[in-house]
């Protein structure tokens, strides 16, 4: 059997974009990238509100609990006086309270909208496998509790949309097998509606979002530096404009409820009380089987079988690892440790690789200091590499490349490193350019750009995903940090900034990446004649 560079069967080895594999269907996914796109050109990639969902869905939260607060405290939670103290809060709709009351009504329904948003994301990106299935099955996991705080804070209420929803939901649970006796005639027929019952609406709507909390304090658990807050200006804006609709469309009461009378017509909160008209316009257990059957099968997604060979992790090497630390703190999915070197020398620590946890990015490989080509070594070995695709096979290719171009064709020639999950660079072939894809924008360590520099190359482009859209979290991040010089290993200062590009190029942008690659192209013949060539690397 072949085997990698490394010793790793080449059965076992994949090079080259994986995400593709895993996407339900394509074509929804690249609806769903132009809509990204299109919120990019109105917000920019940074304040896009579809790239932060998921921290989007934190500050909902947070801005449910704080409000939720000051509701518990001035609200009678008995069932005598619950209606009464809500009615105070209406009849003063922009005073704190009833600011609260409508913060409260709209965080809940973005609470929802963000984590629908999230989810959807997810799995048009195909992100339930492997190393992603722990965040799944426990992001899947919180949307039971999601449904029963949300819908169980309109009961509290008990005005008339609090008794239909109750009704409701006590209606579709005794289709449920195993109940003695229907809930609806046990629990809210007339005169059977308790401070008892009370106590149980106010545990579903505040007992349960603390079991959400710390739900969700496990869902990030083996992310590093995990998005749990947007960036500023997105969350004062977006917390503006819940308070904006609580100022402008304050939340209304239905009327109290009246077990012995039907509401002939409800303003329906249609982001949380979807299920109840659902459930009338079918039945109970046709609801259920939708729902359930749903929720099911989003559980299983990470069980199903994965098409294609297994993608080999990183590799540590204890003679060149020296125990840095960078590998640790880069690492988009906290798969690395740190743990005593087997030297035995005492204070010094090896990188460890959890296998199940490792994506494969190789964002590990960018971050170690001996990923360097400048080393003078003919078979470069760095501290932590990926297999499938080495960092001594990338200088190899950047050095063959650029021997292999056409001078006379090719008077300046160009560089691009191309992280394979963003713009495909099939239509940039021309005798000026060499693409080296990586699998990730974080894998190429900034040594690499003024090795080709000196190299031959005339300029280097750095192609990467959108902020915000890296298919391995932070390798965007990373690059774009390194390049400036905020973050090790960085860009050495005395390289020529004109020489050197970085374009924000996601799966779809090959239009941009292109047109960054002419606008090289055009100003290095100006570089050149003022500056010179870099000086030739001598290959020992």
């Amino acid at each position: 059997m072949a085997a990698s560079p490394a010793g790793v069967p080449a059965r076992d080895v994949r090079v080259g974009p994986r995400n593709t594999d895993e996407v339900p269907s394509r074509r929804a996914l690249a609806a769903w990238r132009a809509l990204l796109h299109g919120f990019d050109h109105a917000f920019g990639s940074r304040g896009n509100p579809l790239r932060q969902l998921g921290a989007l869905a934190f500050l909902a939260f947070g801005l449910l609990a704080l409000s939720g607060l000051w509701l518990y405290a001035v609200l009678d939670t008995s069932a005598s006086g619950a209606h009464a103290s809500i009615e105070a809060l209406s009849r003063r709709p922009w005073s704190p309270g009833g600011l609260m009351r409508s913060l409260h009504r709209y965080a809940a329904d973005a609470f929802v909208l963000f984590t629908a948003l999230h989810l959807l994301s997810e799995l048009l990106h195909g992100r339930w496998r492997r190393f992603r299935r722990f965040a799944w099955w426990t992001g899947t996991a919180l949307l039971p509790l999601l449904a029963v705080s949300a819908v169980g804070g309109f009961w509290l209420n008990w005005d008339r949309l609090g008794q239909f929803s109750a009704i409701a939901t006590a209606e579709w649970l005794d289709a449920l097998p195993g109940l003695a006796s229907p809930l609806a005639r046990n629990f809210l027929g007339a005169g059977a509606v308790s401070d008892r019952l009370f106590s149980l609406f106010v545990f579903a709507h505040l007992g349960v979002p603390l079991l959400m909390l710390f739900g969700l304090w496990f869902h990030v658990q083996r992310l590093t530096r995990a998005a749990v807050f947007p960036t500023r200006a997105l969350a004062l804006g977006t917390t503006a404009a819940l308070l904006g609709l609580a100022v402008v469309a304050p939340v209304a009461g239905q009327g109290p409820a009246d077990l012995a009378q039907v509401a002939p017509v409800l303003a329906l909160d249609w982001f949380i009380l979807f299920v109840h008209p659902l459930m009338y316009a079918g039945s109970a257990a046709w609801t259920w089987a939708l729902v359930g059957g749903g929720w099911l099968a989003l559980l299983a997604l990470p069980l199903l079988p994965v098409r294609g060979p297994r993608t080999a992790v990183a590799v540590v090497d204890a003679a060149n690892c020296n125990g840095c630390r960078r590998c640790f703190a880069d690492c988009p999915y906290a798969a690395i440790t740190m743990a005593p070197h087997p030297s035995g020398r005492t204070g010094r620590q090896i990188a460890v690789v959890d296998a199940d946890l490792c994506a494969s990015c190789g964002v590990c490989a960018g971050a170690c200091p001996s990923s360097t080509p400048f080393r003078s070594v003919a078979d470069l070995v760095t501290g932590i590499d990926m297999p499938q695709q080495p960092v001594a096979a990338l200088r190899r290719a950047l050095q063959d490349g650029l021997q292999a171009l056409p001078r006379q064709q090719a008077p300046h020639p160009i560089v691009v490193f191309a992280c394979a999950e963003g713009a495909a660079t099939a239509s940039l072939a021309t005798p000026d350019l060499l693409v080296l894809p990586l699998i990730c924008a974080g894998q190429l360590p900034p040594s690499f750009v003024e090795y080709a520099l000196r190299d031959g190359a005339a300029g280097v482009v750095v192609a990467a995903c959108r902020d915000g859209g890296c298919a391995w979290r932070l390798g965007a991040r990373w690059t774009a940090e390194r390049l400036d010089g905020r973050r090790e290993p960085h860009l050495r200062a005395d390289v020529p900034a004109e020489r050197v590009c970085l374009v924000e190029a996601d799966a779809g942008d090959e239009a941009g990446l292109a047109r960054a690659v002419a606008q090289m192209r055009v100003r290095l013949p100006q570089i050149n004649a003022s500056a010179g060539p870099a000086p030739k690397i001598h290959h020992g």
